[in-house]
């Protein structure tokens, strides 16, 4: 339902930015409390959590259990996994899940009725919950936006974006909000005391991504413009199965259909994930990525083959590819598909705590934005929407629990009257920069190139979509830069060596950020210590 915009700036309502999983899931969980959300597109379009087709990890099934889950977890994430936070995630997925069936998503059953799980890489158990195979996240958006349509607290402003968060004395007051796509249109302001940011990722940021234009890093950096603690911004999980048929954005091929055993070949039909990893295609994505990567730097192009593994059965198990490929012209029963890696998830972002708060009283956040600790520096697979429910949850009961000061009284005067025109070729070159140089794999002085260039383009572009973006890719290209060493998905081709003595996380500030980009600006490469990395 829509409410009228000018009597919401008056509320003192919880108000959450994002109307992908986390904010929805966190807007019922308050109800029946007054909440506004805001979200960038209609409900159910421009969520990352929409196109999710793997599903949710879970250890619901007979012998697996949460610490086996969380084992698994930290594992992957290249020794820099919250072990503590992992498991507490674990153990919740459950109850999450049953949460979820509460609110009418029809996760697929077994024939005796339970919930039937499927096998993802690096997961020692089958433990994945699925939608119809591959339409999990589809499903689970579609019926919690049905759910929030018939919540009588719950407020619904569409197709605006947050451009700037509003502070006092390290406390948030409220939101600074634009119209979305339309950058003359004058800001609203929006008073509350109580602010949840679940706006998504940042993989629109690179030039190849399987991220919705929305997932632009603009949660990342008005929290980070504001002062927030920003952790581990250098990871970026690259999917190493993004269909390449000249999409943007790029279509998924899910990891499930190497579960099932679709291999991985080059243009001469060789495989090539045998010589590189044990469990060669169901190895760590970022060893897949950089696999497949490669194959395509060697011109000898990557594809993903079906044929044997689900040939006729390709359509029926996983009618969201299927489509995908017949769009493009290719019939996956009986042709390989062509595929490279893609921008597809931030284990960075803003830094939480164990409840969702972060560094800025009154500012929580969940999902793709935040860094709880539970990826380090390399997601699990199909551990993001657990992820995003289990933080939503936790954030609704500690708001709960807490009685909110009235809403500041927001001056007249706006943080930027106006903001100018998308420049469409500035973004173009910006995800390109970012591909190429902050991308798959790194480099020092691609990665001062690239620090040079969007710390021009953040002080030029102002506080609008731009110049979000561009604090979003400074924050990440200044990480990694910092950390010279290669860990999980940060790959340095000049440090390819993972060093024991920086398994650390990320803690950083844009002003931080901003202190190295200096320093890199003035000199071409000068020494720096590692002291970004705390």
């Amino acid at each position: 339902m829509q409410h009228d915009i000018h009597n919401l700036a008056r509320t003192g309502d919880v108000v959450i930015v994002g109307g992908g999983l986390a904010g929805l899931f966190c807007a019922l969980k308050l109800a029946p409390r007054p909440v506004t959300l805001i979200s960038a597109a209609p409900l159910g379009h421009g969520a990352s959590s929409a196109w999710a087709q793997g599903g949710i990890a879970a250890a619901v099934a007979e012998g697996d259990t949460p610490e086996a889950h969380a084992a698994d977890t930290v594992a992957v994430g290249g020794g820099l996994v919250d072990a503590a936070i992992a498991l507490g995630i674990a153990r919740e997925a459950a109850p999450r899940i049953h949460d979820l069936l509460a609110y009418g998503v029809p996760f697929d059953r077994d024939l005796d009725g339970r919930l039937a799980v499927g096998r993802e890489a690096a997961h020692s158990a089958r433990r994945i919950v699925h939608v119809r195979g591959d339409g999990a996240g589809a499903a689970i958006i579609a019926a919690l936006s049905e759910a929030v349509r018939r919540t009588p607290s719950i407020r619904l402003m569409e197709g605006f974006v947050a451009e700037a968060l509003l502070t006092e004395d390290g406390a948030v007051t409220g939101l600074q909000l634009r119209k979305a796509g339309n950058a003359a249109a004058r800001p609203l302001v929006l008073a509350s005391r109580a602010v949840v940011l679940a706006t998504g990722g940042l993989g629109h940021l690179y030039a190849v991504t399987t991220n919705p234009a929305e997932a632009s890093g603009t949660g990342l950096a008005i929290a980070a413009r504001a002062g927030a603690v920003i952790a581990d911004p250098e990871f970026v999980q690259f999917h190493p199965t993004a269909i390449m048929v000249g999409r943007d954005p790029a279509p998924l091929a899910t990891e499930a259909l190497r579960g099932e055993g679709a291999t991985l070949i080059n243009g001469d039909g060789e495989r090539f994930m045998s010589a590189r990893h044990p469990l060669a295609e169901l190895a760590p994505r970022d060893i897949v990525a950089r696999g497949v990567f490669a194959e395509i730097a060697a011109g000898r192009g990557a594809f993903l083959d079906a044929r044997q593994a689900l040939g006729a059965r390709f359509a029926t198990r996983f009618p969201t590819v299927h489509a995908s490929c017949i769009a493009a012209g290719i019939d996956p029963a009986t042709q390989a598909i062509p595929i490279a890696p893609a921008a597809h998830y931030h284990m960075g972002g803003i830094a939480v705590d164990a409840r969702g708060r972060s560094s800025i009283d009154g500012l929580w956040a969940a999902g793709e934005v935040t860094s709880t600790g539970a990826h380090g520096a390399n997601r699990l697979a199909s551990n993001s929407l657990l992820e995003a429910v289990v933080y939503a949850a936790r954030i609704a009961d500690d708001i709960a629990g807490r009685t909110l000061p009235p809403p500041a009284r927001l001056p007249d005067g706006l943080v930027t009257p106006r903001a100018g025109a998308l420049d469409a070729a500035e973004v173009k070159r910006l995800r390109a920069m970012m591909s190429a140089h902050v991308g798959v794999i790194r480099d020092g002085d691609g990665l001062a190139q690239a620090v040079r260039h969007f710390a021009r383009l953040a002080r030029e572009a102002g506080q609008g979509l731009l110049g979000n973006m561009a604090i979003s890719a400074l924050l990440v290209a200044v990480a990694a830069w910092t950390r010279r060493e290669s860990r999980g998905a940060h790959c340095r081709s000049d440090h390819p060596v993972e060093t024991p003595t920086l398994a650390q996380r990320t803690m950083t500030t844009l002003a931080a950020a901003r202190e190295v980009a200096e320093s890199i600006e003035e000199r071409p490469r000068p020494r720096i210590a590692q002291s970004m990395i705390a």
